[in-house]
């Protein structure tokens, strides 16, 4: 494809996404193909000869839409959003096109530095503390996900931990990770990859209200691993679970952590960005005094589009002791002289895409106002929900929703409960996911799209309504 064939079909592809993004209304929300219908819609085997870029986009219309879940639908509300926008699409656009492997400073220094300059950026949008920025003993690094991010801060934790041992002789030793029954499940996959055993994922309560972790659960379970020979390694403390935003209370997890010499991460990946705002950093309550790492993905709720997660770490010696690896071919002086920053050594994998330049765009369009406003908004249209189902004596809200995330169900058996979810995703008026609270099922309201307004909220709850009526239980 040469420039200008790429350039005249670039323009049809931006056309066509913006077509997409204007009237993707027009679409049910969810995917309406059965397993196994659009392979079968597709070649058995790759074209001999090379065809023009008008066929590909023809089946992408025919064959590829029919198979989409419209994660950008103002009536998505089925898992945690996954915000894209204008500067964030043509953020990635420069970075596809720049076509940069970041995995050392000398390989693109334009994309190490940006990312630098953002993750600062960001770190002073939220509040966190200075040890977290780059031009301290820490720094901030782009992950793809806060599963990974996860996964680098237990391999720092254990790096620090074992005081080495772990980098050259592996583990030896039992090392016990604690998390909650809220906490994600990335963690417990983590456990898996660097060995530490799924066994040796410690549960600790958490309170039957709020599903808080209880730190004083915590307490006890570290005391008898300690006097078992076990090694702890790791707590993750969330701030805004998966299931339901809960917050664990990491002014008190915090202590137990410290008199043990444990490293504390929190996963603040849905959450996280909500202290952009002043009367939402709450959330930070005891980060800047305990924290060893701290992750939020811009691309849930932040107007970035997948995959962009963040991931701080207060001491970098850690996450670097854990992961780098010099082979000689990319040995250079610049890495050479400590005075750069290698990305490669924050991360499992080498290579690395410039994700900078989409988050940097997204920053740069919205500004912090701009930011905060789509926050604020998505926060009061949660409010606005779960004041109409409140309203509603056939149904049941989830106290605690500060976030866009609204946890409601009806008065029914869970079965009920589930067939009514069904119905519901089957009409292609709205898409919702679920969760289960003490044993009850809820129906999970996640409210982010950026193009969401009152009137979708009230359509959404008609729509509710509606087919909740049709299927009373006699």
């Amino acid at each position: 494809m040469s420039p200008e064939e790429f350039r005249r079909y670039g323009k049809q592809v931006v056309d066509w996404i913006a077509d997409y993004l204007s009237t993707i209304e027009s679409y049910p929300v969810g995917a309406r193909t059965r397993p196994g219908e659009v392979r079968a819609a597709l070649p058995a085997h790759p074209p001999e000869q090379g065809e023009p870029y008008e066929k590909v986009l023809e089946d992408v219309s025919r064959v590829i839409m029919p198979g989409i879940t419209h994660w950008q639908h103002p009536s998505f509300f089925a898992f945690f959003p996954s915000n894209a926008s204008g500067p964030a699409i043509l953020g990635d656009l420069l970075s596809s096109g720049l076509g940069v492997q970041g995995l050392v400073w000398a390989a693109s220094p334009a994309s190490t530095e940006l990312e630098t300059v953002v993750v600062d950026w960001l770190a002073e949008l939220l509040g966190l503390p200075a040890r977290f920025r780059t031009d301290s003993t820490g720094g901030g690094v782009i992950q793809d996900s806060a599963s990974s991010s996860a996964l680098v801060a237990l391999l720092a934790a254990l790096h620090r931990t074992s005081g080495g041992e772990i980098r050259a002789g592996g583990i030896t030793r039992r090392y016990t990770l604690y998390v909650s029954s809220q906490t994600h499940s990335a963690l417990e996959k983590a456990a898996r990859i660097t060995g530490i055993g799924a066994d040796n994922v410690r549960v600790v309560d958490v309170d039957p209200l709020t599903l808080a972790m209880d730190p004083g659960h915590l307490r006890s379970l570290v005391t008898e691993d300690i006097a078992a020979g076990a090694v702890p390694a790791m707590v993750c403390a969330t701030v805004g679970t998966t299931s339901t935003t809960a917050i664990d209370p990491v002014a008190a997890i915090g202590p137990v952590c410290a008199e043990h010499g444990i490293w504390l991460h929190i996963d603040a990946a849905y959450a996280g960005v909500a202290a952009i705002c002043p009367e939402l950093r709450w959330i930070n309550d005891g980060v800047a005094e305990y924290a060893d790492s701290y992750a939020t993905n811009p691309h849930k709720w932040l107007l970035t589009n997948f995959d962009c997660g963040v991931l701080w770490v207060a001491d970098r010696e850690a996450v670097t002791g854990a992961l780098s690896i010099m082979p000689e071919f990319l040995r250079n002086q610049a890495s050479d002289s400590g005075e750069v920053i290698d990305y490669r050594d924050w991360q499992v994998p080498l290579g690395r895409r410039f994700r900078a330049l989409k988050l940097w765009s997204v920053i740069r369009w919205y500004g912090a106002e701009g930011l905060r406003q789509h926050l604020r908004t998505m926060v009061s249209l949660g409010d606005e929900f779960a004041a109409l189902v409140s309203a509603d004596p056939d149904f049941e809200v989830r106290p605690h929703h500060p976030f866009g995330l609204v946890c409601f169900r009806p008065l029914w058996t869970d079965e009920e409960t589930m067939a009514l979810l069904e119905r519901l995703n089957d009409s292609g008026e709205l898409y919702l996911s679920h969760t289960r609270v003490a044993g009850r099922v809820f129906l999970r309201m996640a409210i982010g799209a950026p193009s969401v307004t009152s009137d979708h909220i009230a359509k959404a709850w008609a729509t509710i309504r509606r087919i909740s009526r049709d299927m009373r239980p006699a």
